[in-house]
């Protein structure tokens, strides 16, 4: 038969619980402070082009893999691949962006973020992912394995990547002289999808509006921009419903008229889509429905 312990008998323990809580969570805030200390030493090294104080943030058996590939074992190396290194490029600064860290076990810690090189010239600044392991020798924390890999910025194309299916040239299926034809390309870094519309005539092609799509982190949703050829311009909100969207825009000709609509775009096959443009209003009179339009693909 099991006998319950009296109530008076847990005080202590709970007590002993959570003075080990408090104890762990003070030793933890203790290390955090002093991982971000060694990285302000290790900026302060940077700074000032010394490669002994660099690498002596290193364990004596540390390595350094940087974002090339190349490894370097053991603080000499090290040493001496900064000291070519600062010999070569002179008043870098480097700015540290921690993105993690954690203790996995006592005396060790696995650091994660990006780094940023500044040059002195106002060039591009070279960016990078590292990874970093640290561990705690005689109160101090030392790199032991830092591990880059070469870092182009953050990129939002998983949150347009549904409208990978656009990108191309498209052009009305119609039989009529004019022919209005849209293309959809990716802007450099995939940050952005930049479409041009344009209405071909005979041989003649005008430019009509430009489209600069992009995700928009605050409002959680994909949002695009409009310049028209005369000076007008607009902005949208993008909505999915399976393989319908629905593009609510606002915008304001070169005249000064207000116009509203929403579009729908329908994706029929990987090479059809059809678009109609309801809820229209102009100067927020309400206008009749646009017909609807079949766009193909041309390339």
């Amino acid at each position: 038969m099991k006998h319950r312990i009296p109530s008076p008998l847990l005080l202590p323990v709970a007590l002993l619980c959570l003075a080990t809580s408090h104890t762990r969570a003070a030793d933890t805030e203790a290390d955090e402070a002093a991982v971000l200390k060694a990285a302000e030493s290790f900026v302060e090294a940077f700074h000032s082009g010394d490669a002994k104080a660099v690498a002596a943030c290193w364990t004596a058996d540390g390595d350094y893999v940087d974002d090339h590939g190349k490894l370097f074992a053991g603080r000499e190396a090290i040493e001496k691949n900064f000291a070519q290194f600062f010999a070569e490029h002179k008043g870098l600064k480097l700015r540290i962006d921690m993105a993690s860290l954690r203790f996995p076990a006592d005396g060790v810690a696995l650091e994660d973020g990006t780094t940023t090189v500044l040059a002195p010239n106002g060039s591009a600044p070279s960016r990078a992912r590292y990874s970093n392991v640290l561990v705690k020798k005689d109160g101090h924390w030392l790199l032991s394995s830092v591990r880059e890999s070469p870092d182009a910025g953050p990129s939002q194309y998983e949150f347009l990547s549904d409208l990978e299916w656009a990108i191309g040239e498209w052009m009305e299926d119609t039989t009529g002289a004019e022919v209005g034809h849209i293309s959809f390309s990716w802007a450099p870094g995939q940050n952005f999808i930049v479409a041009t519309r344009t209405m071909d005539f005979k041989d003649v092609s005008l430019l009509q509006s430009t489209q600069w799509i992009a995700w928009d982190p605050a409002a959680k949703t994909i949002r695009s921009w409009n310049f028209h050829a005369d000076g007008g311009f607009g902005e949208s909100t993008w909505s999915k419903d399976g393989e319908t969207w629905s593009i609510k825009s606002e915008s304001v000709l070169a005249d000064g008229t207000k116009v509203a609509s929403t579009t729908t775009i329908a994706r029929v096959d990987a090479g059809t889509v059809k678009t109609k443009a309801t809820n229209q209003t102009l100067n927020g009179k309400p206008m009749p429905d646009a017909a609807e339009v079949t766009m193909k693909r041309i390339r």
